[in-house]
């Protein structure tokens, strides 16, 4: 029986969600369909956001996102393997030390920002530390030796 299960949940599952944890910003594309019967039409809406927290794994997968409109915080928790979710994109790498970011919802300004991660912000991973002293504390190599100016043969 549990396997029948499994199996069922498998064929839902999304292949195309990127690696997103908590603090990064992202971006949540999702179809939202408007109207009844032959006036029925289907849009794109993309909700832009903090990642506070994820909860559930496998198909049960939630995503909660935060944003502030307007001064107006707006959160929204999205199922990661839902039909209706176009895609996530990924906008920021954010560097958090906590799973659930709450103490955000009590933030105001600057204050509510989170920052980003320094190995992901310049677009190249800096040298790690222990290599960069390593460099700075190694003496310059050696240039090697010139060869000797030819002697020019005078006219005698």
């Amino acid at each position: 029986m549990n396997r029948i299960i499994e199996q069922i949940e498998a064929e839902q599952m999304r292949e195309d969600l990127p690696d997103i944890e908590v603090g990064d910003t992202v971006r949540v594309h999702q179809r939202i369909t408007e109207g009844e019967g032959k006036d029925q039409r289907t849009r794109v809406q993309v909700f832009e956001g903090v990642v506070i927290g994820l909860k559930g794994r496998g198909l049960n997968r939630m995503i909660t996102v935060r944003r502030v409109t307007f001064g107006i915080g707006v959160e929204r928790t999205f199922p990661a393997h839902a039909p209706n979710i176009e895609r996530f994109e990924v906008a920021r790498k954010g560097d958090v030390r906590r799973a659930k970011l709450y103490y955000l919802r009590k933030r105001v300004g600057k204050a509510a920002r989170v920052k980003e991660r320094a190995r992901f912000a310049g677009g190249r991973a800096p040298e790690p530390r222990a290599k960069a002293q390593a460099k700075a504390a190694a003496p310059a190599p050696a240039a090697a030796p010139e060869p000797a100016p030819e002697e020019k043969e005078s006219a005698d």
